[in-house]
């Protein structure tokens, strides 16, 4: 049987798949050879185990998560525009959920998960005072709205997106 040659991002990125279809337990070298087709023995010979293709994978999900979003946004727009994409950006990140649950029982997954928020404040409260609005209690409930919107029932994309928009056309208001 002849195998498709992989690299270190292509099991990240089924790993990734994984991780949003069937949650933690299909992050092992096994369940993720099967998933692509291949061996074990492919998995070893670019993680040296389990917990280094978890690391490399979370690692993966933090550059996507904030530095790559923020490149794209910086490179032009006013704040209040790069704040609203900002927030689309932050919706569109279906992976977040899952590392969010496996967070609950996985250190280095609390680890990635506190840093990615902790920058994701912080770039909003800079965009916030950019625009003028000194609180910073004002990102963090723009935040907390993002990332709770989606947890509701029935909740659509579309939806959510609009509910975010209007939030922060409110909070502008204030300025």
């Amino acid at each position: 049987m002849k195998h498709a040659r992989l690299n270190r991002e292509k099991w990240i990125n089924a790993g990734i798949t994984a991780l949003r279809s069937d949650g933690p337990p299909a992050l092992r070298a096994e369940p993720l050879a099967r998933r692509l087709g291949t061996t074990k023995g492919s998995f070893y010979w670019h993680f040296t185990d389990v917990p280094a293709f978890h690391e490399a994978l979370l690692d993966y999900w933090k550059t996507q998560a904030f530095a790559d979003v923020v490149a794209l946004l910086e490179a032009d727009g006013n704040a209040a525009t790069r704040l609203q994409d900002f927030g689309t950006h932050v919706l569109d990140d279906t992976t977040a959920p899952a590392i969010r649950s496996w967070a609950q029982e996985h250190k280095g997954a609390a680890d990635a998960l506190a840093q990615v928020d902790a920058e994701r404040l912080t770039y909003m409260a800079t965009l916030l005072l950019q625009l003028g609005l000194k609180n910073p209690d004002f990102a963090r409930a723009a935040y907390g709205a993002l990332i709770g919107m989606p947890m509701l029932p029935k909740s659509k994309r579309h939806d959510s997106a609009n509910a975010y928009t209007a939030l922060i056309d409110l909070v502008l208001a204030l300025r």
